[in-house]
């Protein structure tokens, strides 16, 4: 199938290109990007006035299956990831039973291949079960497809795990992703540690649960020179211990979600649950740190961190309801409005964020640009389209966003992966 893109403004920053042309895809390629491209056998789409991207990757998605299919499933999370502009997404590997096996791994491959709407690729576990005790056979992981370790959701509290996990992952060219969080600081804490949690009675996670573990990583990475990226950070602490550990050339990466360049502890005043995630929304000084932070490139990548939950299950009093929220269908449009809009970003610096730097820290080869030859993964995005999400605009199985309702700009119009349409979906 061939599909020509006609007339939109391609931004391409790993190209270092940025202009109105014409994009021709053909089996599953880009083909040519240039100007007045005639194919009379290729499918038409007029961009005009629309931009045109590599398609986004999302970097941190919680997809749930196995295990818990009630929340999402691989269909249902690749649907939504494809409804919100992403065409390539990894999932975290603590599912029931988790991502420690290459069985497991392939079970999650396979699915997704059968199943799945967008790219998949799984991320293993760094110790077996997510335990934090004994690493996982991260060479076999390496084998069965995965292309991080992580314990997502459960840090590795022993710094000997830590530091070992960092010295084999060498060996492999493996990024370890990890969730920086001091669990004895965290324990029985719903929401930041601050004048907002003591007004609401309810117990803090402060600042330094973060930034403790943060430095601590840091320091096993230079210890060792394995590849450490942090997940979804939150504090302006931990932004600073990632900008000063990359001026001494710490082969640190990071990254962050749009709730924490966009949500104050504020929005948790009405004990309303889809504003409790881990780590938690943060002080307007954190968001600030962290505009700052993706504008002069001290974090690297925006993802979700999208952890879909149950109405029944978020429908508790707030201490005792899951942390975790969706965010794929939300993610471009807050970016936008947020970043862009604001002119904390450029479009091209939005592009490196969500598609340049994902596909380079992870060595996604041919993705994360439109030049010829690469895989045609592309996102066509209205940027002048205003809407809100009301609960049933969401594709994702589950419905726990805090943006619903919120007015947002820039709407993923077209998703194209490996050369074919992926939304809107045919009927």
């Amino acid at each position: 199938m061939k599909i020509l893109i006609k007339g939109g403004k391609v931004v391409d920053p790993a190209a270092k290109f940025e202009g109105v042309t014409d994009v021709l895809v053909a089996d599953g390629r880009i083909a040519e990007v240039k100007a007045n491209i005639k194919d009379p056998d290729a499918l038409v789409i007029d961009a005009r006035g629309k931009i045109v991207v590599p398609g986004l990757i999302d970097i941190h998605t919680h997809l749930r299956e196995p295990g818990h299919e009630e929340e999402e499933t691989i269909a249902s999370g690749t649907k939504a990831a494809a409804h919100g502009g992403v065409t390539s997404i990894f999932c975290m590997p603590n599912t029931h039973p988790p991502l420690d096996n290459a069985p497991a791994v392939e079970f999650v491959l396979l699915k997704a291949q059968k199943e799945g709407h967008v790219n998949v690729f799984p991320i293993g576990c760094i110790t077996k079960n997510s335990a934090g005790e004994e690493l996982a056979e991260i060479g076999v992981l390496k084998k069965a497809g995965v292309i991080a370790v992580s314990d997502d959701g459960s840090p590795v509290m022993n710094s000997q795990v830590m530091r070992r996990a960092l010295q084999y992952t060498k060996m492999f060219n493996l990024p370890v992703i990890s969730h920086c969080e001091d669990k004895n600081l965290t324990k029985g804490g719903a929401m930041n540690d601050g004048h907002t949690s003591m007004v609401l009675g309810l117990r803090g996670i402060p600042k330094q649960a973060e930034e403790i573990m943060v430095s601590r990583d840091i320091m096993l990475a230079e210890l060792t020179g394995g590849h450490l990226h942090i997940a979804h950070v939150s504090t302006a602490g931990s932004v600073e211990l990632i900008r000063q550990a990359k001026a001494r050339k710490t082969n640190v990466t990071a990254e962050t979600c749009p709730h924490y360049f966009s949500l104050t502890d504020e929005e948790v005043k009405n004990y309303g649950t889809n504003t409790k995630m881990n780590p938690p929304l943060r002080s307007a000084e954190d968001i600030e740190a962290i505009k700052i932070g993706l504008a002069d490139g001290t974090i690297d990548c925006i993802c979700t961190d999208h952890a879909p939950h149950t109405e029944e299950e978020k429908n508790k009093e707030y201490d005792l309801a899951p942390f975790g929220i969706i965010g794929l269908e939300t993610m471009l449009g807050i970016t936008i409005t947020e970043l862009i809009e604001k002119k904390v970003l450029t479009w091209a610096q939005a592009v490196e964020k969500l598609a340049v730097n994902p596909a380079r820290i992870f060595g996604l080869a041919g993705r994360g640009t439109l030049k010829p030859g690469s895989i045609a993964d592309i996102t066509i995005i209205d940027p002048e389209r205003e809407y809100s999400f009301s609960e049933k605009d969401f594709v994702s199985k589950s419905k726990n966003s805090p943006f619903i309702g919120r007015k947002l700009k820039g709407f993923p119009e077209t998703t194209i992966v490996g050369g074919r349409i992926a939304w809107p979906l045919k009927e």
